[in-house]
């Protein structure tokens, strides 16, 4: 584990004595107050949700198992927990992103490429908790298209796009929106060469229009099919709340193109699968509450940054504004279109080069090198705690162990013969 790099003064005094701070876990919230909540939920809680909670729980604990490793030199003893691989687990869906970054960098176009975010109206909430499945399904497909579409027919190329579908803001609210990845360029529609699209300015308003049409056709086709659940007396009533929504804002954003592959592994990592909180932004676990700071896009600084501010919540109001997040069972939250999809193909000379990619380098427990040999460790035996699972456990073999001893009794006879 990696030392921690923020800091505070030990005391009130002025002495420069420098003490860590102290970093809080998920899990710590959850294991104090999560079987006292699902006694009297706030909300009704899903089967993926319990499956959450209880990944978030176990996660690099003895529940899951130990793996005992030994350097084979000079016989040090190593544990690793396992991890639960859930994607909504912070630490998990932190590196599960970074592997993904590394390798989804390599199939890109050599153009530059624009991050878009697709922002649903605030109205659409109540009928989004109704139909999470199906309106997720619109948004991500009508946005991609919005794009898609008007490049085509303005460029005539075939842009790549990447989406990524995040349905929470800084307070984890609801706030359903798309992070898109869109090449600024892309393959010729007729003759397949690479061609770059020169010009930044985009018409804002041409576009939230288009997708807003987009997506509201959609919404109607469902009604339409009854595959929507509503409370709406009848279609008249129905479409008077599609002709309210034109009103709202159907927030469009987009920022400048970015240059070079460095930038495109920082944004997609940064809006890629990651879970709907950062461990590093818990400030505060104590009691019943937790603290966690959050961007205030609505209060800036001189320099027009959003200022950073603290939210405590009570954890019977906190896990149901969390959970609400959990993705849909075999809901894919990324989603690629155009060129990147998978059914489609890039001319190899029209990627980018591998060796112009920096990664972004992962570690990898298993893979720690020993202390004092600085050599790989060696497995050993795994170890369940049966009294927080009921699993057997791989039973003990003392003959797995009895090679590093004498390994390591041959290399102090060595050493002492030298």
């Amino acid at each position: 584990m990696t030392e921690v790099s923020a800091h505070k003064k030990c005391c009130s005094c002025d002495c420069n004595e420098q003490v860590p701070e102290k970093h809080f876990k998920l899990s710590e919230l959850f294991n104090m107050h999560w079987d006292e909540y699902c006694k009297h939920p706030t909300d009704f809680i899903e089967p993926e949700q319990y499956k959450a909670a209880n990944a978030i729980r176990t996660c690099q604990t003895a529940v899951l198992g130990v793996d005992y490793y030994s350097c084979p030199e000079c016989g040090e003893i190593t544990k690793k927990y396992h991890a639960c691989k859930h994607r909504f687990c912070p630490s998990c869906s932190w590196k599960d992103t970074l592997k993904w970054v590394n390798a989804q960098v390599q199939k890109m176009m050599h153009v530059k490429h624009r991050h878009a975010v697709f922002t649903l109206p605030h109205d659409l909430h109540p009928l989004i908790r109704k139909n999470k499945r199906a309106i997720y399904n619109i948004l991500m497909r009508t946005s991609a298209d919005t794009f898609k579409d008007w490049i085509r027919y303005k460029f005539k190329i075939e842009p790549g796009i990447i989406s990524v579908l995040h349905t929470f803001g800084e307070t984890k609210e609801l706030h359903v929106h798309v992070h898109m990845i869109v090449s600024w360029g892309g393959e010729d529609i007729v003759t397949g060469a690479l061609k770059e699209i020169n010009q930044e300015y985009v018409k804002f308003g041409f576009l939230q229009d288009k997708f807003r049409c987009k997506f509201e056709d959609e919404l109607i086709r469902l009604y339409d099919t009854k595959k929507l659940s509503h409370n709406f007396t009848d279609r008249q009533d129905f479409m008077q709340y599609v002709k309210n929504l034109n009103r709202k804002g159907w927030i469009l954003h987009i920022e400048p193109p970015m240059q070079s592959p460095k930038d495109v592994i920082t944004y997609i990592g940064r809006y890629s699968k990651r879970a709907c909180i950062s461990e590093y932004k818990i400030t505060d676990i104590s009691g019943e509450t937790i603290t966690f700071k959050y961007r205030d896009y609505r209060n800036r600084d001189e320099c027009n940054r959003p200022k950073e501010n603290h939210q405590t919540l009570h954890y019977k109001d906190f896990f149901p504004r969390l959970l609400q997040h959990v993705p849909l069972p075999n809901f894919r939250i990324v989603r690629y279109y155009g060129k990147y999809n998978q059914k489609s193909t890039i001319n190899e000379s029209n990627l980018y080069k591998n060796t112009n990619t920096e990664e972004v380098q992962i570690e990898e427990p298993s893979a720690l090198l020993c202390k004092h040999c600085n050599c790989l460790p060696e497995y050993l035996y795994t170890v369940y705690d049966l009294r927080l699972r009921n699993e057997r456990t791989e039973p003990f073999d003392a003959s797995r162990h009895e090679h590093v001893i004498i390994r390591r009794l041959q290399n102090i006879k060595q050493n002492q013969a030298a």
